[in-house]
């Protein structure tokens, strides 16, 4: 499959106005990845790597969500709405340059899989000139269905145009659709718009390249390759078969997940076999986690790296820049941003570490912060390996606190505290004997008063 060149023209160039939004549907996002990246990622993964994007509203974002993935892409406008094989026409220029295959897909559908344009690739590489992918909803009302006779496509037939007989057909029409490039380009400009909506379909194809003694064949897809994502309502459900998706992948990878349908991933989670995660955990963009690690309930994870055997969480946020080395703990209600945490160090509860770097063994108390702005900056707090930092204490950076360190409780530091020395940071204590008698007192008199009010 890899000798063979391809090119993939996805069709991004829809208004999708029943979104409701001044984004372009295609770049709404899904796992935090736009629609029409999806697409793009699922064809790259084919062999799909060259890209002619077909785009309308919104040219130069959905270019960029595409580019994000791979940058063999060439633009192409279709200024007008005419039909799919109008659109598809739109990248003339690229389908000139001259390719094996050629895939048809559409930006609005981010579920399609990369085994599925590979088992289109492969009916091309065996002979085959036009391939349409199928698939069997549960009911067809409302698709075209596929009418084959002795295993080759004959004709997609509307719903409204099919016989008795027809629509009995379980196995409709996707839209996606794999030509081999050696005369798609005669069979696309032979399809006219000779129909009651004056638009050229794409779907004509299939007969013109039959009466030409092409060889048409349909494959059956899975229904989810072909959901195409209309409305927010359908967005969501989309989201969904995603979720359902990477969490099976993820534990047939080796991941164990106590409550599966309570973890949400990014599109780009990376996480190695062994790691624990328990109900209602998060994960933003640029998120990985070594082996060994387990991951507690209720934590979030946007841009943060985790070693192995690393403890996180219950109720843990990690920012980017988060950087949990092997055997570190980071506790509940404790958020670590652009920070490094060394090995086997604890940061155990109520803690905010941001812009610093905690040597390996370093405990730090609960209640400790680094105060790492200033109003206008951000600056580094260094803590060196094997520092205790007391509880409720506040390190103002830039501040560096060396190896062995030992920082009392409730002490803010402001000054560099050398190795093997303790730092305290706070008023000193005074004892009044007797005075608590006389608060007492004086207090419950004052109460008294106001109640005679």
């Amino acid at each position: 499959m890899t000798s063979r060149s391809c090119l993939t023209v996805i069709l991004a160039a829809g208004e999708g106005t029943r979104m409701k939004s001044s984004l372009p549907k295609v770049l709404h996002t899904i796992a935090g990845l736009p629609i029409v990246a999806h697409v793009a990622k699922a064809v790259h993964g084919a062999g799909g790597s060259d890209i002619a994007l077909v785009v309308g509203n919104g040219a130069d974002q959905v270019e960029a969500a595409v580019r994000s993935v791979t940058a063999n892409v060439t633009v192409h406008e279709q200024a007008e709405r005419l039909g799919t094989a109008h659109a598809v026409l739109a990248a003339r220029e690229a389908i000139m340059r001259g390719y094996d295959d050629i895939l048809v897909v559409f930006g609005d559908t981010p579920l399609v899989e990369t085994a599925a344009l590979e088992q289109a690739r492969t009916k091309l590489a065996a002979g085959a000139d036009i391939v349409v992918m199928g698939f069997r909803p549960t009911v067809p009302n409302g698709y075209g269905r596929l009418i084959e006779q002795d295993g080759r496509l004959v004709a997609i037939r509307e719903e409204k145009d099919a016989s008795e007989a027809e629509r009995k057909i379980g196995l409709c029409n996707g839209g996606l659709m794999a030509l081999r490039g050696d005369g798609a380009l005669e069979l696309l400009e032979k399809i006219t718009n000779n129909n009651a909506k004056g638009e050229y379909y794409l779907t004509d194809v299939v007969e013109i390249a039959n009466a030409a003694g092409k060889s048409v064949v349909a494959i059956e897809i899975s229904p989810d390759n072909v959901i195409g994502i209309n409305t927010r309502v359908e967005l969501a459900e989309a989201e969904a078969i995603w979720q359902t998706r990477k969490r099976r992948d993820m534990m047939l990878a080796g991941v164990t997940m106590r409550a599966p349908e309570t973890v949400f991933f990014a599109h780009d989670t990376l996480i190695e076999a062994d790691v624990i995660l328990e109900p209602n955990i998060i994960f933003g963009p640029k998120v990985s986690i070594a082996s060994g690690a387990v991951i507690h309930a209720f934590s979030y994870f946007e841009g943060a790296k985790i070693g192995p055997d690393a403890n996180v969480g219950p109720f843990a946020r990690l920012r980017p820049g988060a950087d949990l080395a092997a055997k570190s703990k980071v506790g509940n209600f404790v958020e670590v941003k652009n920070a490094k945490v060394g090995v086997g160090a604890k940061v155990n509860h109520l803690t905010y570490i941001g812009d610093a770097v905690v040597g390996a063994s370093a405990n730090i108390g609960a209640g400790a912060i680094t105060c790492n702005y200033d109003g206008y900056n951000k600056h580094l707090t260094e803590i060196g390996a094997n520092v205790f930092i007391g509880s409720n204490s506040s390190l103002v950076a830039p501040v560096s606190i060396g190896d062995n360190a030992y920082i009392a409780s409730g002490s803010v530091i402001t000054a560099n505290v050398p190795a093997e020395a303790l730092a305290f940071g706070r008023a000193r204590q005074e004892v009044k004997e007797g005075r608590a008698t006389q608060l007492r007192a004086r207090y419950a008199a004052q109460k008294l008063a106001k109640k005679a009010e």
